[in-house]
């Protein structure tokens, strides 16, 4: 469990080609993520049984949401339920903050 976050303190861990993420507050129940990417940086289509909200702090993105396209930026959200195909391209230089519920074990585990 990891209740305060200081930014500065966590490093980042690279997920993919132009895409990078740090693990924030988090328990049992709910997770905060921060995910960087780089213009051009995919997040692949994939599914997960956890409920997910992004918040865009930064960029343009184009989402797949059950192989619907929606462009978000800035201010805009998605919430994508238990086991939803998602998946993003960055289209502009940005940053999501994904909240998951439960917390995502699997990125604590490694």
């Amino acid at each position: 469990m990891n209740t305060i976050v200081h930014s500065e303190t966590v490093d980042f861990e690279v997920v993919g080609e132009g895409v990078k993420r740090k693990i924030l507050s988090y328990n049992d129940t709910i997770m905060g993520v921060e995910v960087h990417f780089e213009k051009g940086g995919v997040g692949s289509v994939h599914t997960h049984p956890h409920t997910q909200m992004t918040y865009v702090l930064e960029g343009t993105f184009e989402f797949s949401l059950d192989d619907k396209l929606v462009k978000v930026s800035k201010g805009d959200t998605l919430l994508f339920e238990s086991n939803v195909k998602h998946g993003t391209v960055c289209l502009e230089k940005g940053v999501l903050l994904d909240i998951f519920t439960p917390y995502r074990k699997d990125f604590i585990d490694k």
